[in-house]
């Protein structure tokens, strides 16, 4: 059996292995968080839904992705150049789609701080993935790195995004009258 040459990526396997699987059961929290929200939806439009919680499993559906990408066998680090390519330009319109859908729903009023967690440091995380991706092929190392920040920035984003939207409908529980109930 021929061995194939050790490159860079192999360095990274444990990290993307315990990456990889935190975002994975991250998304199975999130279902429930969902599912939490499932039974107050006559307050709450899918339309926010999709605007505030479904970016979380994106995130973390992409954090998968590069953990599963970086994992592969490839025979150069080189290769993963194309995959991170793509998937950051489709972060970039997503977070696009995001902010539409932001400033189009009726439930509840963005501030500051959703704009920041939901399209500002998004859009800086798929952005700088296009970028190092493109710099992979001459700075291999440092370009390693960055994509590691991006998947852990991507994965606190989601993290963020779910308890974001746990508190907000458990705090909005309390404020139905009682005579309504």
């Amino acid at each position: 059996m021929q061995e194939l040459p050790a490159h860079s990526l192999a360095g990274w396997e444990s990290f993307y292995v315990i990456v990889g699987s935190s975002a994975a059961a991250l998304t199975g929290l999130q279902f429930l968080v969902v599912a939490f929200v499932a039974d107050r939806r006559e307050r709450i439009s899918e339309r926010t839904l999709s605007a505030f919680s479904t970016p979380a499993i994106i995130h973390f559906c992409v954090v998968l992705f590069i953990a599963s990408t970086l994992s592969a066998p490839w025979h150069r680090a080189t290769m993963v150049i194309i995959p991170l390519v793509a998937i950051a330009l489709a972060g970039v319109l997503y977070i696009v789609r995001v902010w539409h859908r932001m400033r189009t729903q009726h439930d509840y009023e963005p501030v500051l701080e959703d704009w920041l967690w939901n399209v500002a440091l998004p859009l800086f995380a798929y952005s700088a993935l296009f970028i190092v991706a493109l710099m992979l092929k001459v700075h291999e190392e440092v370009a390693l790195f960055v994509v590691a920040g991006v998947s852990m920035l991507l994965m606190y984003i989601g993290i963020h995004s779910a308890w974001d939207t746990v508190t907000y409908i458990a705090s909005q529980q309390d404020r139905k009258p009682a005579d309504a109930a």
